[in-house]
């Protein structure tokens, strides 16, 4: 790699003679002779073999060279500065990347508020977001693949926080056969029809796992895709209320009429994969989705259980 022949003094000084309007004020704003800061300039310029400026009566005006300087210049110094910024964090412990593994049904505007609040708190810690189903967000922990998780009822030793709960229907397009029944809907009525299930994202999953014993079954990788099949009416679903709201609200969807359930609340936790080994960024992103979550919740008039629970009682 070529090693640069311009300084960032100097750099900073042409960027200050234009921003400040003058060698005068750009040497008062960096405390600095004013025949330093020309020298400055002038030493770029000769070594670059270009004119950054030119004299218009009493006035330094840039030339079209000189505003493609400034710029590039300006952008060179944030870098460097974000660059001294970023170090200082690091010696200071905080994380350069930070892995989440979210279990699917956990509010994405919700994770959205959060990751960017801690962005703006450390923009240079890079996030790594896994989407889980099921075991995955477990086995993404236990395996140091993330650093924090948000599941479902943790495993055994595994403590974990209770964050929310999510509430499930049970739903079908308006024109599937089960809302035809003229009765309410039994558990034999759905072993007659397609279940749409969305995989578990773990490497050891349990393929019998949190599924109907349904005749007809179809699995998908994601949830997008499950909501899709049942709007289009290829079978129903247990799907997160928060996540079809519009397909209900344009009846793509519709809620079956259970006779034993109507709903089911999934509890989701946020769970540590080393809570005393955890660094500060961690630690922090932890502290924003707690109280991103609560006023949420607040907000939505619903109770929100924060006390410390563990997984394996």
């Amino acid at each position: 790699m070529r090693l640069p022949h311009i300084s960032l003094e100097q750099w900073r000084c042409l960027v200050a003679v234009v921003e400040a309007g003058g060698y005068a004020q750009a040497a008062a704003a960096l405390h600095k002779s004013q025949s330093s800061v020309t020298y400055a300039v002038q030493k770029l310029e000769s070594t670059l073999q270009v004119r950054a400026f030119e004299i218009e009566g009493r006035k330094a005006k840039l030339t079209p060279t000189g505003e493609m300087l400034y710029r590039r210049g300006r952008l060179l110094l944030e870098d460097a500065d974000a660059i001294e910024r970023a170090a200082s964090r690091a010696s200071a412990g905080w994380e350069a990347e930070i892995t989440i593994a979210v279990e699917i049904l956990f509010p994405n505007w919700l994770m959205f508020q959060c990751l960017d609040r801690f962005g703006q708190e450390s923009p240079q810690t890079r996030i790594e977001w896994y989407e889980t189903v099921l075991e995955g967000t477990p086995e993404a922990l236990r395996t140091g693949k993330a650093d924090l998780g948000i599941m479902g009822k943790p495993p055994a030793g595994m403590p974990g926080e209770l964050l929310l709960t999510v509430p499930f229907l049970p739903v079908a397009h308006p024109d599937h056969e089960l809302h035809k029944l003229g009765r309410p809907v039994e558990y034999r009525d759905l072993r007659k029809h397609r279940h749409i299930v969305v995989r578990d994202t773990s490497v050891k999953r349990d393929k019998r796992a949190a599924t109907l014993d349904a005749s007809r079954r179809w699995t998908v990788s994601n949830m997008s895709t499950s909501i899709g099949a049942v709007s289009r009416g290829y079978g129903f679903a247990w799907l997160p209320e928060d996540k079809i709201r519009s397909e209900l609200q344009n009846g793509e969807l519709k809620a079956l009429n259970m006779r034993d359930m109507r709903s089911a609340l999934q509890p989701l936790y946020l769970v540590f994969a080393d809570r005393d080994g955890a660094g500060p960024g961690t630690l922090r992103l932890a502290e924003i989705i707690r109280e991103v979550v609560k006023s949420a919740c607040l907000a939505a008039g619903h109770k929100q259980a924060g006390e410390a629970e563990d997984g394996g009682k």
